[in-house]
């Protein structure tokens, strides 16, 4: 802990001495960006970046019933995982809103969990309130672990000269052990919330600063750079991945938010379950991209009409750096949905002209290798 109260990773002292901007995220003191957003996001899309993700919460799950107990608790189907693969996954309560949505690892160990910083203790909070009889333990491995993500195109490079094991027999959501810097035992995956190739890999905190020190060094010739949280959102954005407490909430269903497809309904009871039935017919509401007219850039929050009636609201908005134009997506009337439509977005009272494109904004040019 730092003298603000604030939740420190292991690789803050780090954050610090190559003058990062830091900011409270989830409780915690993370870099927001260390030279300025655009450059980061693209390096992330012509080379390679680095982010520290430590923040996210790790959890690891063991036991004889552990399966059954993540299957109850989640959306997807997790029995159907097999070793080294991993899952997207949700939280459903029992209304059919998102307490958050996950990632599930299924190890030769047993089984983990990514969740985000910001619901960490709910996540943990509610998989304690189902464990009912389950013969199975979980621990919250966050504070005693790091994560760091190698994100982009060049990332296979930087990454391969340090690791024991090959990658390239990893697909994407897969994942393998290894052991970086010949001592360093590492969970490698093939995972990432840039729309990049990339891997996310979990390694002990009192290794973090050697290993991320290290992967700096590897990839010089690639043009690394140290990236924050604000080249993350606008990557992801660009990618239209959704983000907790924008495109997805306690109060918004998955349906509604465009990821119903890690809701396997026939694969057995689950939290949520009879409220997801209803909304996979009715979700209420669509996600969408939008492309506005001009540069103004329309913030979460913003007002979204159609022919004079308001029909929702934008989620996430920035000006691409990618694409150079000023996007959106919205929570929309599926009735306006349609590819073309037009719409108008109300940025600090005044109207701004949009039209519905298709999600995601951004593919990269080629996909993964070894996914093919």
């Amino acid at each position: 802990m730092s003298v603000d109260g604030l939740l420190e990773t292991p690789l803050h002292a780090w954050h610090q001495a190559h003058q990062a901007r830091l900011v409270d995220f989830a409780g915690w003191s993370m870099p927001v960006q260390y030279t300025s957003i655009v450059e980061e996001h693209q390096a992330v899309r012509q080379g390679v970046g680095l982010f520290d993700i430590s923040h996210m919460g790790r959890l690891t799950f063991n036991g004889t019933d552990a399966e059954r107990w993540l299957d109850y608790a989640t959306t997807n189907h997790v029995a159907r995982l097999a070793v080294d693969q991993i899952q997207y996954s949700l939280m459903a309560n029992g209304g059919g809103g998102l307490i958050d949505d996950i990632l599930v690892y299924r190890l030769s160990s047993g089984y983990a969990v990514v969740c985000n910083a910001s619901n960490r203790l709910a996540v943990v909070s509610e998989f304690e309130r189902l464990k009912g009889g389950y013969d199975a333990t979980l621990l919250d491995r966050t504070v005693d672990t790091a994560m760091i993500a190698v994100q982009g195109p060049r990332a296979f490079e930087t990454l391969q000269p340090l690791l024991n094991v090959p990658l390239s027999p990893i697909k994407y959501y897969s994942l393998t052990m290894g052991r970086l810097l010949d001592r360093v035992d590492t969970v490698v995956s093939r995972t990432g919330y840039t729309g990049e190739d990339g891997f996310e890999l979990i390694v002990p905190a009192n290794e973090a600063e050697a290993v991320w020190t290290a992967l700096m060094e590897a990839g010089k010739s690639a043009g690394i750079k140290p990236c924050g949280l604000g080249a993350r959102d606008t990557l992801r954005f660009e990618a239209g991945m959704p983000l907790y407490g924008h495109e997805l909430s306690d109060v918004t269903n998955p349906y509604a938010s465009g990821v119903g497809w890690a809701v396997k309904l026939d694969k057995g009871e689950f939290v949520g379950r009879d409220a997801l039935r209803g909304f996979k017919t009715k979700p209420g509401l669509a996600r969408v991209g939008l492309r506005l007219a001009g540069k103004r850039i329309a913030r979460q929050g913003s007002l979204v009409r159609h022919e004079g009636a308001e029909i929702g609201v934008v989620t996430s908005g920035t000006f691409s750096p990618t694409l150079e134009q000023s996007l959106a997506m919205a929570l929309i009337d599926p009735a306006a949905t349609t590819l073309g439509t037009k719409l108008v977005v109300d940025i600090r009272g005044r109207d701004e002209t949009a039209e519905v494109i298709k999600l995601p904004f951004y593919k990269r040019p080629e996909a993964v290798p070894s996914a093919k």
